[in-house]
């Protein structure tokens, strides 16, 4: 008989101490975690000291910071994955030829914060492993790709209670094929197979396969020790998007025809009926090819094609100018990096099309069309534009523009860019909308981030928490997705300047590594600049933190947030004049942003320390009618009206932040505006408070 251990029996009714290994580096900010549970034969009355023992010689010699010995098995802390994986291995291997056993569990967490979920990742995979399985989260996939001599293989979904959704399991293994597939190409009878480059040549001629079909043949040809099922192939090549037993028959036919199999003569790969597929040729290892990123999916992000606007004018010259409308929209919406965006000539096809948008949007594959028309009428011009959401036909923004006609050339840029930022920011509140009426089952990474998004505009302590979360967890579910990471670490800076979360060199540290490992995945997103820059500020790194915005800006002229936050750094600096410039051309490119009430809060700071006490309470003003706006803004206005001395006003405001903000003190004030540069602005700001009331 045999049973899970516990492992620390010696001391029943308590947890065991922490065991630190000697002369070991110092646990990093994210270790990799290993949860161990030993399977024993209860008739060997010696195994579970043997075990132990054995496996405390492998942590050490793999280089194990600590175990912490639990009575469901024993969690051991890497400084990185790696080690925690060869030892694992080797654990299950050594134990495999004895009459004990064991199931490992291995995550890596997202940032210093996502140790407990990490742990608990790690012991819910090891609890779904079977006997002899090491099964690793998608994160610590990542964080060991490639690794010589070792497959990960989907494993599929495990729960994590509490966590509202499963993470993605793979199973490591040791094998031969993986080892020449992480190192090179792969051989088989007369075939090169290179996975890095993504081509199959036979005796030197180059063998065409269909981008599934390849993935197909790498996952057999990786796998030639096992039958692989058919469940995994359908993971491994729709990511889980449901299709018909007869697409996977359609590339299994495809691929035995390019490798001169059939139905009948299966020489290459053999139909295990039942169970799935298992490549029979021998695979043998080539020389090394050059390093590769491995691809994953793509997130389900919105695909937007714009197609050429009427010309309601009825002369040539109209259309001339209609086609450049819709050609610079196209163009501008490309710089929003969370946007795919169509290529014109796709999209121009379908000028003066019978059918309708919705079967449009079907021929081209998008998610949204954009249309629109330009009217002349003597000297003036008139520019509309909508766009609507293909699957529902509804119409998710519309706006207008009217300039004159001999301007139309000087303001055409900075209307298309105007058109796209809106359209930018429609286009990401429908997507929380879409994201949060998806059944749990449906919802990846692309969905997890923007619920995430949509807890962050909340702006309350609990939103941002549950945004950080979420956002974790679209981390989780694919580990290759840029924008997490980098909106994390402004969740994080944000829970340090609004909602006193504890302020540290740590916690800071934290945000800005976060926002470098998003900037390494995607170093042309404005947006993670943009949040570059606001952690780089909080880390008071001043012109490092102007430096990014203004990159922000060369990628993306018109993210009304970069606006924001460079008038923000500049404001700090003392240029007020061009602080508050660059506040209102946020508020002209976006003026329904959910972070509008931040594009007046922050100027009415600027206003401020310009000396314009009025005109940083008008700002302020307007900051608070927005639904969302953060108590910091009622707080701005009650300090400009301090310096004004308006006694009604003052008592209106005053009362208006205690509700918003009961106990609101100026230590508060002090604490949360510890990136201020200069002293005599903070002083400034809490001599308007205390004029105003406030202790």
């Amino acid at each position: 008989m045999r049973q899970w251990s516990l492992l620390w029996s010696a001391h029943p009714g308590r947890e065991p101490p922490v065991r630190r290994f000697a002369g070991v580096q110092p646990m990093s900010q994210t270790p990799a975690f290993a949860f161990v549970g030993l399977v024993h034969d209860l008739s060997d009355g010696q195994a579970q000291t043997r075990d132990r023992d054995l496996l405390e010689v492998l942590l050490q010699r793999h280089g194990a910071l600590s175990v912490d010995w639990r009575r469901q098995g024993a969690l051991a802390a890497f400084a990185t994955t790696l080690p925690s994986l060869r030892c694992a291995l080797e654990l299950v291997n050594l134990l495999s030829a004895g009459s004990s056993g064991a199931r490992v569990g291995i995550d890596v967490p997202v940032d210093i914060s996502d140790r407990d979920t990490a742990k608990a990742v790690a012991q819910a995979l090891a609890q779904n492993a079977r006997e002899g399985e090491v099964l690793v989260s998608a994160t610590a996939r990542a964080a060991v790709r490639p690794a010589p001599g070792i497959a990960l293989d989907a494993r599929g979904p495990v729960e994590v209670p509490p966590a509202p959704f499963p993470v993605a399991a793979f199973r490591a293994r040791r094998t031969e094929a993986a080892a020449a597939e992480a190192s090179g190409c792969l051989r088989f009878d007369g075939f090169t197979l290179d996975p890095q480059r993504r081509t199959l040549h036979r005796d030197g001629a180059e063998v065409p396969l269909e981008p599934l079909t390849f993935d197909l043949l790498v996952l057999l040809a990786s796998n030639t020790d096992r039958v692989v099922p058919r469940d995994e192939i359908f993971e491994h090549l729709w990511s889980g998007r449901i299709v018909s037993d007869t697409a996977l028959s359609s590339q299994i036919k495809a691929l035995r025809q390019a490798l001169g199999d059939s139905g009948r003569a299966q020489h290459s790969i053999a139909t295990v009926h039942g169970r799935g597929f298992r490549f029979l040729r021998p695979v043998t290892a080539r020389e090394p090819a050059a390093p590769h990123r491995p691809v994953q999916p793509e997130p389900t992000r919105p695909l937007i094609a714009v197609l050429p606007f009427d010309n309601l004018s009825g002369d040539a010259s109209g259309r001339v100018l209609a086609d450049g409308i819709a050609e610079d929209i196209l163009t501008a919406l490309s710089k929003h990096r969370w946007i795919e965006v169509i290529a014109r000539n796709p999209a121009f096809a379908f000028r003066n099309a019978t059918v309708g948008l919705d079967e449009v949007a079907g021929q081209l594959g998008a998610t949204h069309v954009v249309t629109g028309n330009l009217r002349k009428a003597g000297d003036r011009v008139r520019i509309q534009a909508e766009a609507v959401e293909s699957r529902t036909m509804r119409r998710i923004w519309a706006d207008s523009f009217d300039l004159d006609l001999a301007q139309i050339f000087e303001f055409q840029d900075e209307i298309c860019g105007t058109i796209a930022s809106r359209l930018a920011t429609d286009l990401g509140v429908s997507e929380q909308q879409r994201a949060r009426n998806l059944p749990r089952a449906n919802r990846g990474a692309w969905e997890l981030y923007h619920l995430g998004m949509a807890e962050f505009y909340r702006f309350t302590a609990d939103g941002n928490r549950r945004a950080q979360d979420l956002l974790r967890m679209a981390i989780r579910a694919d580990p290759d997705f840029a924008e997490p990471y980098t909106r994390l670490a402004y969740a994080i800076t944000l829970e340090m300047v609004y909602f006193e979360g504890s302020v540290g060199v740590a916690r800071l540290d934290d945000a800005l590594d976060l926002a470098l490992q998003g900037l390494a995945r995607d170093d042309r997103d404005p947006h993670s600049h943009f949040v570059l820059g606001r952690v780089r500020l909080a880390r008071q790194e001043y012109d490092l933190a102007i430096d990014a915005l203004e990159h922000a800006l060369d990628l993306n002229p018109y993210l009304a947030l970069s606006h924001c936050g460079l008038g923000d750094s500049l404001a700090y600096e003392g240029r007020i004049d061009e602080s508050i410039r660059h506040f209102q051309r946020a508020i002209d490119l976006s003026p329904h942003d959910p972070f509008r009430w931040a594009f007046h809060s922050y100027r009415s700071l600027a206003h401020l320390f310009g000396d314009d006490p009025k005109a940083a309470a008008s700002a302020a003003a307007r900051a608070v009618q927005v639904p969302n706006a953060h108590y910091s803004a009622h707080a701005n206005l009650l300090a400009a009206l301090g310096h004004i001395g308006d006694r009604a006003r003052i008592a209106r405001a005053r009362s208006s932040l205690l509700r918003a903000k009961p106990g609101f003190t100026l230590g508060l004030a002090r604490s949360r505006l510890f990136y201020v540069k200069r002293r005599s602005q903070l002083d400034l700001y809490l001599e308007g408070l205390t004029r105003a009331g406030i202790d």
